[in-house]
This record gives C-alpha cells, structure tokens and sequence, in this order.
C-alpha cells in the first residue's frame, strides 16, 4: 500500500509524523485544528496540498466533536473563520490552505443567506465541504500527472525518461497520490520511466527521507544525491526533466517552492534540460503580480546548525534559513503543470480564469 500522510473517517483523523521517517512509520492522532497547526509548524506534515487537507479535516474533527456554538448560525460562522485563520497562520507561503479557507468562508456566507439556516446545518455543510476535497485532491492529481507524463511523453517520443525532482511531492506531500510524482506513476505505468534523481533537499532531508522512500516502495528506479550534485546529474547522467512541485504560483507564473529550485532551475537552462512545475490549480494564486509578493516562511537556524540532536556547525553562528525560494517563471521552460493540462507560464492565469468561469 503506498504511503500517505493523512487518514481520515468521520471522527477518526491520523497523520503519519514525517519527522520519523524512514526508519518508522508511526500513525498520530489529531483532534483538533490546534493539534494540526502544530503538526504542520513542526513539519510532522508538509507539503501544500497535504497541508490544506490536514487543516480542512482537523476543523471538520472539531465541528464533529461538537466545538463551536450549537445554537447561533452567525456565531458559529465566526467560530469557523477564527479556526481557518489560525491554520492560515501555521506556514504562511503555501497557498493551498489560504484557498480552501477562501472556498470554506465563500461556502458559509452563502449558507447564511438561506433562509432559517440553523448551526447544525450549517455545521453539517462545512464539514461535508471539507470531507469532500479528500477526493477531489486525488482525482486532481492523478489527472495532473497524465497531463505531465503526456507533455513529457511529446518531448522524448522513443524510450525511457529520466527525471529529476527535489523535495517530496508524492503521497506523503498530498491526499495519497502525488503533484511532481504524480507525472512519476504516470509515466511508470505507461512502461516509459528509465530512472529518477531525487536530490536530499536540506535541510529537512525531504528528498532522501521521503522521496526516496515512496519511490523504493512503488518499485521505481531512483538514485538519490545531494543538492550539489544535481547540475553534475544534468550534465553526466542524461536528465531528459526536471519536475518540482510549488507552494505558490504567482499570477505571472514566478513559483515559491522548496528552498534550492531555484538553482535547480538556472542549472536546468545552462543544460537545456526542460524545467516544469507541477501544481494544483489551488496552488495558484492570481491575487499575487509576481513572486516579489510571495511571503517567504524563514525557519529555525538549529534546522540548519543541528541534525537529530547532532551539532554540525558552530551553535553561534549566523544562520539564513528560509524554507522557500522563488523561481523566476523565465526559468519554467518545460511549463507549468496542472490539472487541467501543460501551460506555460504566462498563459497560466487566463487558462484557469477561464476553467474558473466554466465551472471546472
């Protein structure tokens, strides 16, 4: 059975705790929106569509177990909201979150609207809205990854690809089946993957904890190397792609993702490799111009200094730790991605305004 990070029953909700990876695979509890706003913080679950998931269940736990007014439909609404704006808080640069926080207030406005609209009802409408993106995140992702195996597929019509990716985008970082290795299963069960280069990704070791267990445990052939070894890989080992996931797209289609893409992507065009970012529509954000406006999460310096309670470089020492980097969408020469097909990157935000108003 594939990995996956999140499994969920009306009233029952569990997280793998990724921190513990590989060496144990260890289901947690969640009770609540406070419970998962610590899981996501501390990283026990990362990854943008994982995180949105998480918060959206964990609130609908909550309304299961009877948190919130019982009585008042208003003030049961602004119990919502207040619960949505602290998951928004817990990892301020992805948007997925941000997202279904919007649809779940735009779902809570109109129900408000109703005439004699009750608390239970309106209770029963925001957890149902929330259970309800379990499956469609899936059925998302695996549409995604056709559309990427297929682009890719174009570019190298005879034989096996190889890829590059970095970080984790798999079932680990979604709702159980991938973003960037989405296109992964996708090109493996077409018979068409060769081999894939996953990169370590400090300083969470993403990629050598995660990446590369999902791959072992679906029977791919991976090689795992450190993030300074990718341009070398580029060079040496006949990369037909790099593909990475994203956090944010800007409406110009500069993209936030894990920190060190952005070097992947300048390596990627010195080497004429194809560069894509793999991404739900929801990891999309049109408000934002461009990737100046993307807020950059900056972490802990120990995340860099220590690893497992083990000191790698002097306690004292000045630490730079951001946890994203952004890349200029100049640099997305393969495309962007998404569930509704390849796009490049300035064609992006008319193509999902316009799904948008077909009601896609």
């Amino acid at each position: 059975m594939a990995l996956e990070a999140i499994r969920y029953r009306r009233g029952s909700l569990a997280i793998v705790n990724q921190l513990l990876l590989p060496e144990e695979i260890r289901y947690e509890s969640i009770d609540g929106v406070e419970r998962a706003w610590q899981a996501i913080r501390d990283m026990e679950v990362r990854g943008a569509p994982a995180i949105a998931l998480l918060g959206c269940l964990a609130l609908a736990q909550e309304l299961q177990a009877g948190a919130g007014p019982a009585e008042d439909a208003e003030q049961l609404a602004a119990f919502v909201d207040e619960r949505l704006r602290r998951l928004e808080s817990a990892r301020p640069t992805a948007a997925n979150m941000a997202h279904e926080a919007q649809r779940l207030r735009g779902l809570v406005r109109q129900r408000l609207q109703s005439p004699g609209i009750t608390a239970p009802a309106l209770r029963h409408s925001v957890m149902a809205a929330a259970e309800e993106l379990l499956e469609r995140e899936r059925a998302q992702n695996r549409s995604l990854g056709a559309h990427g195996a297929r682009h890719l597929l174009a570019r190298v019509p005879d034989g096996g690809v190889t890829v590059l990716t970095h970080c984790n985008t798999g079932g680990l970082a979604t709702a159980g089946y991938g973003t960037a290795l989405g296109v992964v299963w996708s090109l493996q069960a077409a018979g068409r993957l060769s081999r894939v280069f996953c990169t370590e990704t400090r300083p969470f070791h993403q990629g050598g904890r995660l990446t590369a267990l999902e791959l072992r445990e679906r029977g791919v052939p991976a090689t795992l190397i450190t993030d300074g070894a990718a341009a070398a890989a580029m060079r040496l080992r006949g990369i037909h792609a790099v593909v990475v996931g994203a956090d944010r797209v800007a409406a110009n289609g500069d993209t936030a993702n894990k920190i060190g893409t952005y070097q992947l992507a300048v390596a990627a065009r010195h080497h004429g490799v194809p560069f894509y970012v793999a991404a739900p529509s929801s990891s999309c954000d049109p408000s934002l111009p461009d990737g100046d406006a993307i807020p950059i999460e900056e972490r802990p310096a120990r995340e860099v200094t220590h690893l497992r309670g083990l000191c790698l470089a002097p306690p004292d020492i000045d630490v730079w730790n951001p946890a994203f980097d952004v890349t200029p969408h100049d640099l997305i020469t393969g495309g962007i991605i998404t569930e509704f097909g390849v796009f490049a990157p300035g064609e992006l935000r008319q193509a999902l305004a316009e799904r948008a108003a077909q009601g896609q």
